[in-house]
């Protein structure tokens, strides 16, 4: 990791902060592989229970950086197959897959081609009113990258997502909100405290519960198969319901108190 991206901890909450509001956090090569690996490590530590992922400056990401020329991996010949999906499919398997910690994307402003991917890889996003989205493929005769014709779909139905990437739609906060494309739009004066409260909500819920749900929802995507599905959740709730902190929650449930949780 490098200083293109920062991360400070408070509480249980993670926070992964594009570092290159010069270029509106456009990603390098570089660039990307630091958020990908922030994320693989935030997933390595216990006391963090949620991790926020937004960018420094006015933007969240401006997409790839077209100026950037030598090529960037962190990967040695022995785990290069981690790159055979490219460091833009990375985005989606690293939050998604190798992340079973509920990832929040803090749109704080334009989010553009690979960058809209990093923000809809997201598990939840809240989004600046003054933020524009766009794919912008159509516009360089390029088509989507960076997980977006999976995540677009399972977030705005298939002909939102047809018509947004079709018709090179920009949409902005409210809007945003309204096509799918996030659940909450912020004032921007408000956006950085209304992000550090909401991570901080969902501290109030056990992480194994948390974990679980994730895990839960990926899975859903990943099989065709009903039953399967049915006694995944199955093993899960067993598995939340056993630990300590699912016990605590319904002790707390039944003496009407707030639980204290120890993700255990």
């Amino acid at each position: 990791m490098t200083n293109l991206v920062t991360v400070t901890d408070v509480g249980h909450v993670r926070t992964i902060r594009l570092n290159r509001p010069e270029k509106k956090n456009a990603l390098s090569l570089e660039l990307a592989w630091s958020v990908i690996e922030a994320v693989d490590a935030a997933v390595k530590v216990d006391d963090v229970w949620v991790v926020a992922l937004t960018g420094s400056g006015d933007a969240f990401s401006a997409g790839l950086d077209l100026s950037g020329s030598a090529a960037y991996s962190p990967h040695s010949p022995q785990t290069a197959q981690l790159d055979d999906v490219s460091w833009v499919g990375q985005f989606l398997l690293a939050i998604r897959k190798r992340c079973d910690k509920p990832v929040v994307g803090g749109i704080n402003g334009v989010a553009v081609g690979a960058g809209l991917g990093l923000a809809m890889a997201t598990d939840v996003r809240l989004i600046a009113r003054s933020a524009r989205l766009m794919a912008g493929y159509t516009r360089i005769g390029g088509s989507p990258d960076a997980g977006l014709t999976i995540t677009l779909p399972q977030a705005m139905g298939y002909e939102k997502a047809m018509r947004f990437m079709m018709e090179n739609r920009t949409v902005t906060g409210d809007e945003a909100v309204t096509w799918g494309l996030a659940g909450e739009a912020v004032d921007d004066d408000k956006f950085e405290a209304r992000l550090a409260e909401y991570c901080q909500s969902l501290c109030d819920w056990s992480p194994i519960t948390l974990r679980l749900l994730k895990r839960g929802m990926v899975k859903s995507y990943e099989t065709t198969d009903l039953e399967t599905q049915l006694r995944y959740e199955v093993g899960n709730i067993r598995m939340a319901f056993g630990s300590e902190d699912g016990k605590e929650a319904r002790q707390a449930f039944f003496e009407k108190r707030k639980p204290v949780f120890k993700g255990k």
